[in-house]
């Protein structure tokens, strides 16, 4: 009998947004990441945040507010009013440079499920070019990669990972099929990417 194998997948899975914690820790790195390339208002930071992270679902407002405030609390954000050219005043969101420093940290050090969650890896892909030292990106991919080199699978029989041939199924075949893929595609792109940069 087949069953769902607690061992990591080929593909990593996308962010749980049932986990809270799990949620509101991507969510701060994505708002710190857009909030370090330019000044935004919370409208147009909700609009990028869900073009990035709304394959799972849209940010809301009960999730993006909360977020800003605690990031506004602990000094990582700073809000401004600025003109509307004949609207009313935007409220502009802005990085402090202490923000600046935690998103350069959450950078060069990921947690791990950032690295092995595929929602959460590609939230920190986007950002990842920010990092200055070419050294600290490669010391990122090479996590990555390192997790996509060991052996493991969705399901599992008897003990032993399903092989693709032997999976019976149509569409267990065609979730292994594609995951497969794409960790071939991701596997040869970071390892293009770690030919070009630096040894840390």
């Amino acid at each position: 009998m087949v069953r769902l194998s607690p061992s990591r997948p080929v593909l990593s899975r996308p962010v749980l947004s049932s986990s809270i914690r799990l949620r509101s820790t991507v969510l701060t790195l994505a708002i710190l990441g857009f909030l370090a390339e330019e000044s935004l208002h919370a409208y147009e930071l909700r609009r990028r945040l869900s073009e990035l992270m709304g394959h799972n679902r849209p940010v809301s407002d009960g999730a993006l507010y909360p977020a800003l405030n605690r990031l506004r609390e602990a000094g990582l954000l700073s809000r401004h009013a600025e003109p509307g050219g004949g609207a009313p005043q935007r409220q502009m969101l802005e990085l402090t440079e202490a923000g600046r420093a935690e998103l350069l940290r959450r950078l060069a050090e990921p947690k791990q499920s950032e690295i092995t969650n595929g929602g959460e890896f590609f939230v920190l892909l986007a950002f990842l070019g920010q990092l200055p030292e070419p050294a600290a990106r490669a010391t990122v991919l090479r996590r990555r990669l390192a997790f996509l080199t060991a052996p493991a699978g969705f399901f599992s029989a008897n003990g032993k990972p399903q092989r693709i041939k032997d999976t019976e199924d149509p569409y267990r075949r065609g979730m292994l099929v594609v995951a497969r893929a794409a960790q071939l595609a991701e596997r040869a792109w970071l390892e293009e990417m770690l030919e070009s940069l630096p040894a840390a």
